[in-house]
């Protein structure tokens, strides 16, 4: 591993989750690196309210959080775009999948509008960049946060159940493009779904059961 490499790394320290989150943690030390990692659990809440912890998006009820050795909180007030993360069963504002593209390229700096496009065709979606998102079916709305995560471009990307509702083909493209990104990319990706997929390159296989 790369200096570089090195320096991106998420660290949980002695974390616990609030009661009621559904993933009974307590004293749960974890260390990710750059490329692919998954957060294996039992279809639920309970490794979203993990990587809503882990995105800064909720607070740990214990332990903390910390980003190329630094406190993950100070990180994302100084730099927000360090993280890509959205729960795909949270609610979606009148926005088109096309408008939401212009407002991730103005947020991070990374952002790749070539593999959007790319991911666009691949995933079938360019008849519905027009469309608000609420329009969208659930296949559809998942392929539109797919491909934004994938574009980012963020350091740390966070994807839950990322082939839930999705078509057989989507599901190989989606596949494709992962691992692409964990074999070539310094970012550092958390999966959380119930499975292991063994044809991507899974750099750690952290089980939460």
């Amino acid at each position: 591993m790369t200096e570089e490499n090195e320096r991106v790394c998420l660290q949980a320290l002695g974390l616990a989750l609030a009661p009621g989150a559904g993933c009974k943690l307590h004293g749960w030390n974890a260390s990710f690196g750059p490329g692919l990692s998954l957060l294996l659990d039992e279809e639920g809440d309970g490794k979203t309210a993990l990587l809503r912890v882990l995105a800064g998006e909720l607070p740990p009820a214990a332990g903390e959080l910390r980003w190329c050795g630094a406190a993950l909180a100070e990180q994302l007030r100084r730099a927000p775009q360090t993280v890509f993360w959205r729960d795909p069963r949270a609610e979606w504002p009148e926005i088109s999948p096309a408008q939401w593209a212009i407002e991730l390229a103005a947020r991070y700096p990374h952002w790749n509008a070539a593999q959007w496009q790319q991911l666009v065709q691949a995933l079938a979606l360019q008849e519905h960049l027009h469309k608000e998102m609420f329009r969208l079916s659930t296949g559809g709305k998942r392929k539109v946060l797919l491909a934004a995560a994938l574009a980012s471009g963020a350091p740390l990307t966070l994807i839950d159940e990322p082939e839930a509702a999705l078509d057989r083909a989507s599901i190989v493209a989606l596949r494709a493009a992962l691992a692409q990104q964990g074999q070539a990319s310094q970012r550092v990706f958390i999966v959380g779904h119930y499975e292991v997929t063994p044809e991507l390159p899974w750099s750690a296989v952290v089980s939460l059961r």
